[in-house]
């Protein structure tokens, strides 16, 4: 049995069709199918698609469902997972508040058992996300629980299997209290209804899910760690500690080439294997293969696991097929370094929320399209706010090249369960994504969401330092943001938030260093001091760290009654002029390292999109372009990707 190679929600809204061979599955994960681009195997099967459904109100918080076998009922809905109940695209579409939800689906034996399985194989099922508390069971048997609505966890449910039977009935239940202030949620509304800068809950299942027969001995976590200067580190975790001696094969290629190879003999479950790429000697040559958003070259990755001894005809355990990208991210001098040499940023904030299927997406055909329009526009990076977005999103900023900020969903509330649940998310992200060549920037806080007394209470600002120094810890080849725009406790990059609407404003803030010493002495633009001690705000005066303007703009385009945006403008002239000023006076300034836009999308009511809700630009994107980049008609820009 190959994969099935149409991603949920590409044409009707599911995974469905016949299956593909390797070569095939191959080729469809290249195109960004596969829920999980960085760790793929030929043999697995999407289980997105119709699923029975069913509210579970009347349970208490925390209990067990009753009647595990069948999930305790009533599935009296059918769901098209993995769209949340709360999206039209799911077919329930009810937003009304529900802590607890249920889902139900019969799996024929053959998905969990393909045909050519050896004895030992184990048989998984993948869930992307679920939001935001998951218990799951297989024929019965409780087979995985999981706490955060924005991690992917696996299910392994080989020894759940009924014997003999034909299909296995999988159950999930998710619990997702919208009153819980110390939850991860990030622009969920707590309210009944969506107000100001807040969306509409999403509550269960709503990234793939998929099943996987893999060998007992496998692969379970794969990292890639570059150095531009020598090659690639892979950072490799076995699913069992060996027996004895196991051979690991890595190989690195581009278009065909090898460029490294690697055969290593393992005796513990985790391990590193440095490869050394020698074409990275010749300075020439190493500037084909550096990652970057002109020239996002990838190089494309196996990995086999072999038994004790035979050589290359040795029995073959796991395999896999990965990529990486060689690049360095960091900071100096006042600005943001791509590859040690200063690169200006231009960025947009994405929301990822979209009409249809809320903090879903259709499918990796849409999150290419995300891509592309916001390079088209003139941006060079993304700034995906308060979600993690689907890792898909990520592999074709890796493809395509376009810089990406890591950040997380925020809790609203401070204490010991909310410190608890965001820490244990946010290093759980990271480790999801610490692969990935766009992203470059590591955001825990933004706007002291969670920590709301950040200046005031020592605690706060101990959790705001913990969350950076410990990203630090697990990923020190990325700058991080200790609090994104105000309120900074140890900032590589300090981002501000200035959504003023006169670009003279601007200019007066931040074009010379006077004027910006004026805002970084005196509350800042929002009200909020840009450092919470003297000693950051002389490193911030300084001018080593690099100042960005991480969001301004929010211009709406003749919004209604009741929409939400920072300043409206009544005419097509009127926003064009308007948006042209603004990104002129941040592109004029000799202190600016980096700019972000709010925001990509119309988002619910919040009208301040360079885009309308439905995807169509408010202008021309050779308008956008030309405003974002400052290029005149006739200039070549970075039209790559």
């Amino acid at each position: 049995m190959g994969a099935t190679v149409q991603g949920a929600g590409e044409s009707s809204g599911a995974a469905e069709g016949p299956g593909a061979g390797p070569g095939a599955v191959r080729e469809a994960a290249e195109e960004g199918v596969y829920p999980r681009p960085g760790l793929r195997r030929p043999q697995w099967e999407s289980l997105d698609g119709v699923w029975e459904f069913g509210f579970g109100d009347g349970d208490p918080a925390g209990s067990a469902v009753r009647g595990e076998e069948d999930g305790g009922g009533p599935f009296d809905h059918r769901i098209t997972v993995p769209f949340p109940p709360e999206s039209p695209a799911s077919g329930i579409g009810d937003t009304t508040p529900h802590p607890v939800v249920r889902y139900r689906r019969r799996i024929p034996h053959e998905v969990l058992v393909p045909a050519g399985s050896r004895p030992g194989d184990r048989a998984l099922i993948h869930f992307g996300a679920v939001d935001h508390r998951a218990r799951v069971w297989l024929d019965g048997h409780l087979v995985a629980e999981h706490v955060g609505g924005q991690t992917p966890f696996t299910a392994d449910v080989t020894d759940a299997l009924r014997p003999g039977a034909a299909e296995h009935v999988l159950v999930v239940r998710a619990q997702d209290d919208p009153a819980d202030l110390a939850q991860p949620r990030g622009k969920q509304d707590w309210q009944p209804r969506p107000h100001a800068v807040w969306y509409e809950r999403t509550t269960g299942i709503w990234q793939s899910v998929w099943a996987e027969s893999v060998p007992a001995q496998h692969i379970a976590d794969l990292a890639w760690i570059p150095d531009p200067a020598r090659g690639v580190t892979a950072e490799l975790t076995l699913a069992e500690p060996p027996s004895g001696p196991l051979t690991v094969d890595v190989e690195l290629s581009l278009d065909g080439e090898v460029l490294a190879a690697s055969s290593t003999e393992v005796r513990t479950p985790r391990s590193r294997i440095d490869l050394v790429i020698p074409a990275l000697r010749n300075g020439i040559d190493r500037e084909d293969l550096l990652w970057r958003p002109e020239r996002p070259t990838l190089l494309q990755a196996r990995v086999v696991v072999r038994a004790p001894g035979g050589g290359d005809a040795a029995e073959v355990l796991d395999a896999v097929d990965s990529y990486t990208g060689i690049r360095s991210a960091g900071v100096g001098g006042g600005a943001f370094l791509l590859n040690d040499r200063p690169y200006p940023v231009r960025s947009v904030l994405n929301q990822g929320y979209r009409p249809d299927t809320l903090l879903a997406s259709a499918g990796t055909a849409e999150l290419r399209r995300e891509v592309e329009l916001i390079k088209a526009m003139g941006f060079n990076a993304v700034r995906v706010h308060q979600k993690a977005e689907d890792p898909r999103f990520l592999y074709w900023a890796d493809r395509l090249g376009l810089l990406v900020w890591g950040e997380t969903a925020a809790g609203y509330e401070f204490g010991t369960h909310a410190v608890e649940l965001l820490t244990r998310e946010w290093l759980d992200l990271v480790r999801r994504d610490r692969s990935h060549p766009s992203v470059v920037t590591w955001v825990p806080m933004n706007e002291s969401w969670g920590a709301s007394d950040i200046a005031s209470d020592p605690a706060q600002r101990h959790y705001s330092l913990a969350l950076a120094h410990l990203t630090r810890a697990v990923d020190p080849s990325r700058p991080v943001l200790s609090n994104e725009g105000w309120e900074h406790t140890d900032s590589d990059i300090l981002g501000v938030h200035d959504y003023t609407s006169d670009p003279e404003v601007l200019t007066a803030r931040y074009g010379d260093p006077a004027g910006f010493d004026a805002v970084l002495d005196g509350p800042g633009p929002q009200g909020r001091v840009l450092a919470v001690t003297r000693a950051q705000t002389e490193r911030y005066r300084s001018g080593g760290v690099p100042l960005m303007i991480t969001e301004f703009g929010g211009l709406s385009l003749r919004a209604d009654d009741g929409d939400f945006s920072y300043t409206r403008t009544s005419s097509d002239t009127q926003y064009a002029a308007l948006l042209a000023d603004l990104f002129g006076a941040l592109r004029d300034s000799p202190l600016v390292a980096g700019f972000c836009y709010t925001q990509f999308r119309d988002t619910a009511q919040e009208t301040n999109g360079l885009l309308f809700a439905d995807g169509s630009p408010k202008l021309p994107l050779a308008v956008i372009r030309r405003i974002v980049t400052g290029e005149k008609d006739g200039e070549a820009g970075d039209t790559e990707g």
